[in-house]
């Protein structure tokens, strides 16, 4: 398949090659280039990820144990999983 590069450096993937892929927009592609030149599009998932520091792990600690309110899903989860990143 023969694709062109536009003016401002960018490529537009065909319909098909997207529908195929199931890519939307905001999908994520990872690229790397093979010895020899050979481009690689790798579809990714990218998950949002929160950084706290102590203060903030101790108010979610607090938040747990309350027991009171709603968050979306993808939050809770990264609240469950939270824990001090020390690098």
């Amino acid at each position: 398949m023969l694709i062109a590069i536009d003016k401002r450096g960018s490529i537009n993937l065909p319909a098909t090659v997207r529908k195929d892929l199931g890519l939307e927009t905001g999908s994520y592609l990872d690229l790397s280039i093979q010895d020899g030149g050979a481009v690689i599009l790798l579809p990714m998932t990218v998950y949002p990820t929160l950084r706290l520091n102590d203060g903030g792990l101790a108010k979610l600690d607090t938040a747990r144990k309350s027991g009171t309110g709603t968050m979306p899903d993808w939050l809770a989860r990264e609240m469950r999983d939270a824990a001090t990143d020390t690098e």
